[in-house]
């Protein structure tokens, strides 16, 4: 198989060969690398990429397997992991000049279960500043004078670019589902709290969470399931024989969506036929934006109150706004916000009981056009907020041919379910095609 090939197969398959010893380490590593060459100077998703890492990393892989070593569920599998990650073999600067040759003495957990699952760490992709709203370098793989979409800019351009079949990002708001919407890639974010966050730069300790970015569901799942710790194998069980139900969740953005956006969502929804009804939402739902804002802003003014204080005329407009913002917000507002996540949350295990997920849009359009923004994050906010799992996979397309992703969301701790649902949504969007 040729390096173009290789380099565009889905990370399942690849391990697979790996494991099976029809494929090296070295050669699939190469032809990424390759890819990389190709595509990087006009996306750059990559903040550190060290060529010769990534080759002994592979060189070790194959040594491994030869030797007779029982290969993990990622021999060999290269991931992209996010420059707010800790590395102990390569700098993490969180986007901020303020971080600048920061060089963290330990792997963040989520790392270090990637390697011991086998998995090769590619590089460092470029996060926003401190994973907020300012953008980075990377450009849209599809038309580099679009945003790829923030904060997790660089892993989403970075496996939608071909170059990493897998990489990691975060979600403080819409952080993984947005990024994966614009670049035409799935983008997974599991229940709060499942992945963990040590050795994660904090931003919001209630609204930070970890999420996965891939070809395919079954790749999502395959690296989700190695950083989670829980088995998510089952995802890939047949479909039963009827099929899901799904909740269209117009949400209090819905009208804010572009006009092309809105218009092939729908559509979309009607060749789901009687698998698909209106979900009715919590009265309450409304309130989440300002809400989720409240939490985020309060937070952010905490977790980088060292950040303001020794280098705030470096930091970005936007960010210094959410630090002044955030202090100003009093200690009994944070609580009736936090108080009332819990509640949101919970009102929201009805809608279960008649829908396997709820389908409703993954942004509010196509990747903006300019790079000066990453685009809104609004149509994950509610999400987010209420920590349940959520999967956007890329099947549709905007009147200027950039992708849009349906966005499924589904129960608190109902992952694999979610995502045996968004592997039989996506099979039967193929078949449409």
């Amino acid at each position: 198989m040729s390096a173009p090939d290789l380099a565009l197969l889905c990370a399942v398959d690849v391990a697979a060969r790996l494991r099976a010893g029809n494929l090296s380490a070295r050669e699939y590593a190469q032809a990424l690398l390759e890819r990389v060459h190709q595509r990087e100077p006009e996306v750059q998703a990559w903040i550190q990429l060290d060529e010769q890492l990534v080759l002994s990393q592979a060189d070790a892989a194959d040594k491994a397997l030869a030797s007779g070593a029982a290969p993990g569920a990622l021999h060999g599998v290269p991931v992209g992991v996010k420059d707010i990650i800790d590395t102990a073999d390569m700098p993490t600067e969180n986007g901020t000049v303020l971080h600048q040759g920061r060089q963290p003495r330990d792997d963040a957990l989520v790392v270090s279960r990637v390697r011991a699952a086998g998995g090769l760490i590619m590089g460092k992709t470029v996060t926003t500043e401190l994973a907020t709203y300012a953008p980075g370098k990377t450009r849209n793989p599809h038309d580099a004078s679009h945003t790829p979409g923030g904060s997790s800019s660089g892993s989403a351009a970075a496996v939608a670019a071909g170059m990493v079949p897998l990489a990691i990002g975060t979600q403080t708001n819409g952080s993984v589902i947005r990024p994966a919407s614009f670049c035409g890639v799935v983008g997974f974010k599991p229940t709060a709290t499942w992945i963990p966050r040590t050795g994660v730069l904090r931003q919001s300790p209630v609204l930070d969470q970890v999420g996965v970015f891939a070809r395919s569901v079954d790749d999502a799942a395959l690296l989700a399931q190695c950083m989670a710790g829980r088995d998510l194998a089952h995802v890939s069980e047949p479909a039963a024989a009827a099929s899901p139900r799904f909740g269209l969740a117009r949400t209090p953005m819905w009208g804010r969506m572009a006009p092309d956006a809105q218009a092939v969502f729908t559509e979309f929804a009607k060749t789901l036929g009687q698998s698909i009804d209106d979900a009715q939402l919590p009265s309450d739902t409304a309130a989440v934006y300002d809400l989720h804002r409240t939490l985020m802003e309060a937070d952010i003014a905490n977790s980088f109150h060292a950040e303001y204080e020794r280098g705030g005329d470096r930091l970005s407009e936007s960010l210094r706004s959410q630090i002044q913002r955030g202090r100003a917000v009093t200690s009994g507002e944070y609580r009736r916000a936090l108080g009332r996540r819990d509640e949101i949350a919970q009102s929201f295990d009805g809608i279960f009981q008649s829908f396997d997920a709820i389908l409703t849009p993954a942004a509010l359009g196509t990747a903006p056009s300019g790079l000066a923004s990453t685009g809104d994050p609004i149509m994950c906010t509610l999400w987010t907020f209420t920590g349940q799992p959520a999967i956007t996979i890329p099947l549709l397309k905007g009147a200027n041919g950039l992708p849009i992703g349906v966005q499924l969301v589904g129960r608190r701790d109902g992952d694999a379910a979610l995502l045996r649902t968004a592997r039989w949504l996506s099979r039967f969007a193929g078949l449409l095609q």
